[in-house]
């Protein structure tokens, strides 16, 4: 069994888990960090900005990035109006 941290990023923001999770492999922590963002992603896309980023990483029991989700709104070849 190998520990992990989940690390989100938003913006500015970044924070990494203070308690560890524990799984099996990295196949394990894969499968657990896609069914925690499946359930994040639709709440994140529908309150993202234009030219904004937001990403989850599984890290090592060192903090090292093992994995990384991204989403990432993008304005290509138009300007945008605010609201």
């Amino acid at each position: 069994m190998s520990l992990y941290f989940f690390r989100i990023s938003t913006g500015r923001y970044s924070g990494a888990a203070d308690q560890p999770y524990e799984f099996e492999d990295r196949a394990a922590a894969w499968t657990e960090m896609t069914e925690v963002c499946a359930n994040l992603l639709g709440s994140i896309a529908r309150n993202l900005k234009p030219n904004a980023k937001w990403s989850m990483e599984l890290l090592d029991e060192n903090k090292q990035p093992v994995f990384r989700i991204s989403l990432a709104g993008e304005a290509v070849g138009c300007k945008m109006t605010p609201r």
